[in-house]
């Protein structure tokens, strides 16, 4: 069985639900991102919930999605939805927060 490469570069979508607008989640994913690397973007949606569009090496969009699953302190993550990322779009390469 070959090994995974850690290194490949993914493209994910993920939604965050919980109390996850107006108490910073988006900037937090923002500086998490940054340091880490990850391309993408954030955006608030109407539902509540907050949609992150990423990009990176697979062990660092990991790494990434697993502090999204903690969130700023003032935030209540109740669950992180991943996919694959559908859209053909590029993604910033610094990652952005959408309004």
């Amino acid at each position: 069985m070959d090994a995974v490469d850690e290194s490949r570069p993914v493209e994910r979508r993920l939604v965050v639900t919980g109390r996850v607008q107006g108490v910073g989640y988006r900037w937090f994913a923002r500086e998490t991102a940054r340091a880490l690397g990850v391309a993408g973007w954030a955006c608030n949606m109407p539902d509540g919930s907050v949609v992150l569009e990423i990009a990176g090496p697979a062990e660092i969009v990991a790494r990434f999605t697993a502090e999204l699953q903690l969130g700023p302190p003032t935030a209540q993550v109740a669950g992180v939805r991943v996919s694959a990322r559908a859209s053909a779009d590029p993604l910033p390469e610094r990652f952005t927060v959408v309004r």
